[in-house]
């Protein structure tokens, strides 16, 4: 394999250019309207366009960029994640092409792409299930008499979906129906396809995932794990590995499920098996993710591996280069996603300009970006403007560092969640290791947030009338003639 193309942009894109330019491997990016003078393209060996700004002219394209690997003799495609990652109709093309995709193979990515198929898939491997069904339901007073033999609360969850879309909370019977139409419209409109199923409802759970890798020789091994939790409308912000409440004996029989779920759909390359993890500490399989994960540079801090050159090493049918008795886990790593979001307003996108943009730096920092300094934040993709990552010691030692090199952050034109990520990393609950995937809801929901910065503001703008007040009162009444200030101070309820 001496040239691929990275069907992706932004950070992962130079992610990847990274390691191929590392194994002598010649690269080639695709870039969009918006994305023309973006590093990634800069940094590649060559650089072809696709089309216009939306994803769907240029980085969806599956035809135009199978034409340019014809043309330009790319023997491989990293597709990153999102766009093309999972797709497993571009894999097949891919594969009639003579091209080797950098990922499992479409049969794959089928049976997981769909979360009642991967549930049927792994039933009889042993994994843990979420207690429920694992068949498609269309029908409400069908869906109504399962939902009463589970037990409220329940969860109705798209089949074909995920990111939070088509999926519903359901506290009891009187608001089934509604919560019901409300989760397969959502699906339909979102997937094409209204099909949902139900689950208990777990109460208080934690978001934990396991790194795999399979070759094609029959090895499969689990990275360890990641802790997840920290998420806002289902979707990540702050991620750590290890996680902090999950000892050896927890992570051996969660790891050991991970592998069942790679055994159970004949899997190849870099993938996630997501679980959930109850407050007893029981864990239940959620969906494996077929391709490399966002956060996957937290996997890569505690092990010491390039996780993109173990990809393009299966990808050349080479075996894994350490089997499961040879990975060894060192300290702890942290990662922030700076979103250009607002978090005082439901973390809507802040897009804007980069005006000032200056990067933390040094021993155990990472930050894997996208974007340079006076670029503008496109509208058109996920608002993700880099990720900071930090290894430490210990625990202790990470938060510590990254609170550090969030301060050394230099960022104007738009807001981040960088601030967020601050307020986590010094908050009790997350400090203790216990906390779970409602962190946001139970203590940064925008009343307790707007409620303790109106309360610091109160605090400093009485201290600094206070302190004009006393340098008042030390000139000479000669220069100034003046009369106390009086006033009555408001408690905020």
């Amino acid at each position: 394999m001496k040239k691929v193309l990275i069907a992706n942009r932004g950070e992962i894109a130079r992610r990847v250019i990274r390691t191929l330019k590392r194994m002598n491997i010649s690269t080639v990016a695709v870039y969009s309207d918006a994305d023309k003078d973006a590093p990634h393209v800069k940094e590649a060996d060559e650089a072809v366009y696709l089309g216009g700004s939306p994803s769907s002219e240029s980085y969806l394209n599956q035809d135009k960029i199978l034409d340019y690997c014809k043309k330009l003799g790319v023997e491989g495609i990293h597709p990153g994640y999102g766009f093309l990652s999972e797709n497993a109709s571009f894999a097949r093309k891919v594969n009639e092409a003579g091209i080797k995709l950098i990922g499992p193979s479409p049969e794959s990515m089928e049976v997981m792409g769909d979360k009642l198929s991967a549930k049927q898939a792994v039933k009889d491997f042993g994994v843990p299930l979420v207690p429920g069904v694992d068949h498609a339901i269309t029908d409400v007073v069908e869906a109504k008499k399962i939902a009463e033999q589970v037990g409220y609360p329940i969860l109705i969850k798209a089949s074909a979906g995920g990111g939070g879309k088509g999926m519903r909370l359901v506290q009891n019977p009187k608001e089934f129906e509604e919560q019901m139409n409300l989760a397969q419209s959502e699906a339909r409109n979102s997937f094409g396809d209204d099909a949902v199923f139900i689950e208990k409802f777990v109460s208080k759970p934690r978001h934990i995932e396991i790194q795999v890798f399979a070759d094609q020789h029959g090895n499969t091994v689990y990275i360890f794990e990641r802790e997840c939790s920290i998420q806002r409308r289902h979707q990540k912000v702050v991620e750590e590995a290890p996680s902090a409440v999950v000892s050896p004996e927890l992570r051996k029989r969660m790891g050991e499920a991970a592998v069942a779920v790679c055994k159970a759909c004949a899997y190849e390359g870099a993938g996630t098996v997501e679980f959930l993890l109850d407050a007893n500490l029981d864990f239940f399989f959620l969906e494996m993710n077929t391709r490399l994960q966002v956060e996957h540079p937290v996997t890569e801090e505690i092990s010491g591996l390039d996780l993109v050159e173990w990809q393009i090493r299966v990808a050349r049918g080479e075996k894994l280069p350490k089997l499961q008795h040879e990975l060894e886990m060192k300290g702890h790593a942290i990662e922030i996603r700076v979103y250009a979001e607002d978090t005082l307003n439901g973390f809507i996108p802040d897009i804007g300009t980069l005006n000032r943009y200056r990067l933390p730096s040094g021993p155990g920092v990472r930050v894997d970006g996208a974007f340079e300094e006076g670029m503008e934040i496109p509208i058109f993709y996920d608002p993700m403007i880099a990720k900071l990552v930090v290894w430490g010691e210990t625990r202790e030692e990470a938060m510590d560092k990254c609170i550090d090199a969030i301060n050394e952050y230099e960022i104007s034109g738009l807001k981040t969640t960088l601030d967020f990520g601050k307020y986590v990393l010094q908050h009790p609950a997350f400090r203790s290791g216990y906390f779970d995937t409602n962190f946001i809801k139970t203590y940064f929901s925008d009343s307790n947030v707007i409620y303790e910065g109106f309360q610091n503001e109160t605090n400093a703008l009485k201290a600094g009338i206070e302190q004009i007040w006393d340098d008042l009162k030390k000139m000479d009444e000669t220069q100034f003639q003046s009369k106390p200030i009086t006033g009555t101070w408001i408690k905020v309820p």
